[in-house]
């Protein structure tokens, strides 16, 4: 998991070399979640209304962060959790590995409500959502489109369709319950569910010899 400030090296340090308080970035990742837990938009988080729910000073939150669209990549960041790998035994063992992941992350009320926030203002915040795209979403994408042509090499997927299709349609059902319809159920067994479902169009029609079932 990401977390706070990870990997921005020019921001590692205050400005007085001391070195950044631990809490004090929990307090204000901490304030933003909880803003837009109850109901903030991100037009509505201004630094510094930000700086007052954490308790801490303006300035203490501009020596982290450069701006709010630094700041909630950070926030965003802050709640992924790195993807599980799939097991690589069979391509439909994997597609609910990955399809699982999302379920699992849908169920957290935090990322729920995050990411809905973020893709209902993305038009607004164009520069951040291709940042947190860029740096999160391409990966797990290119994992998902991996075990795909695998499957293709095996003959476990059929190869006269579009790859990126394919993947859109089995991610595309639990991201749209996860992320655009709040309140939807997310039961067990739904990543299962929806793998098989996709898997009946996607599997060849004429079984290769050697593939796998």
């Amino acid at each position: 998991m990401a977390g706070p400030g990870d990997g921005r090296t020019p921001n590692l340090y205050e400005r007085r070399g001391r070195p950044r308080s631990a809490a004090a970035d929990t307090a204000i990742i901490e304030a933003v979640l909880r803003m837009i837990e109850e109901g903030a938009s991100i037009g509505e988080l201004s630094m510094e209304r930000i700086a007052r729910e954490a308790g801490v000073g303006k300035a203490t939150v501009y020596r982290r962060w450069p701006g709010k669209s630094a700041l909630l990549l950070d926030v965003m960041r802050s709640l992924d959790q790195e993807t599980p790998p799939p097991p690589g035994h069979s391509v439909r063992e994997d597609l609910v590995v990955l399809l699982e992941f999302l379920r699992r992350r849908g169920l957290a009320k935090r990322n729920s409500a995050l990411l809905r926030t973020i893709v209902s203002q993305v038009k607004a915040q164009p520069a951040l959502w291709q940042e947190y795209h860029d740096s999160v979403v391409a990966a797990r994408r290119d994992m998902l489109l991996s075990v795909l042509r695998r499957g293709r090499r095996t003959g476990e997927i059929r190869t006269d369709r579009d790859i990126h299709v394919l993947a859109d349609l089995f991610a595309g059902p639990m991201l749209s319950r996860a992320v655009l319809q709040e309140g939807t159920e997310l039961p067990e067994g739904l990543a299962e569910e929806i793998v098989d479902t996709v898997l009946e169009g996607a599997r060849p029609r004429t079984r290769e010899p050697g593939s796998r079932p």
